[in-house]
């Protein structure tokens, strides 16, 4: 069994389980963050594309739609993991205070619930004590809330990683649609839509464990739809205004 992974600075522990998870959960919300850039702002600039040949109104719309995008991706992540935090400082204050008030139940509780995980009621008192005795907060919020005070989700960061990731894939239609002549613009921009899709879609699938034939012609399918419609509806917005 491999215990460690040697580098020049010295021996460092393989991650575990948990860190792993919580890994994948970061990048698997990155590429999710990434689809929602690419598929709002193509649609916003092939709208426009199809209202206008001129590159000022789809350079201002796209611009305007990754800002409002990543502010409101932004947003609502700080406003999610911010009432998530406060509910889990809300679980460790009660688990404290409970700790305090009632140890001998509490260290109870605590050995029924290994002895729920199969562990004989001899060993499962051996352990809940010992654990106990090292840090009784800590063994109490791993068995029951499996939670690590030192390690609760920072809205700021889950709120930054959000915005650049939606950024990050807002960026590939709007440039690509400014870069190209203006009689490829939109089939440029579909075709380079419709792969970074495929792509993130594929990717999505491997960290899920899904089969990435289906999710990838999922987004493939949804996005080329999607675009259709806007374009669709620029065209017919635009004749009718102009």
């Amino acid at each position: 069994m491999s215990e460690a992974v040697s580098t020049e600075g010295g021996v460092h522990p393989e991650p575990h389980g948990g860190e792993l998870s919580q890994r994948l959960n970061w990048l698997r919300a990155g590429v999710l963050g990434a689809n929602d850039g690419i598929v709002s702002t193509a649609g916003i600039v092939v709208g426009v594309a199809g209202a206008t040949a001129e590159r000022a109104p789809i350079a201002t719309a796209g611009v305007a739609g990754l800002v409002a995008g990543a502010v409101s991706m932004a947003l609502g992540e700080y406003v999610s993991v911010s009432s998530q935090r406060d509910s889990e400082r809300a679980q460790l204050a009660k688990e404290r205070r409970e700790l305090a008030e009632t140890p001998r139940e509490e260290l109870e509780e605590l050995t029924e619930l290994y002895e729920e995980k199969g562990l004989s009621r001899t060993t499962a008192t051996q352990v809940a004590a010992e654990l106990t005795e090292h840090d009784a907060l800590a063994a109490h919020v791993d068995a029951e809330l499996h939670l690590d005070p030192e390690e609760l989700t920072s809205p700021w960061r889950a709120a930054a990683a959000s915005a650049v990731s939606f950024v990050s894939g807002a960026l590939l239609p709007l440039v690509a649609i400014l870069v190209t002549p203006t009689t490829w613009r939109v089939p440029v921009t579909v075709a380079v839509v419709l792969l970074a899709l495929g792509l993130a879609g594929w990717i999505s699938a491997r960290l899920g464990g899904a089969r990435p034939r289906r999710a990838v012609l999922r987004v493939v399918v949804g996005g080329a739809l999607g675009l259709a419609v806007t374009y669709g509806i620029g065209v017919l917005v635009g004749g009718a205004v102009g």
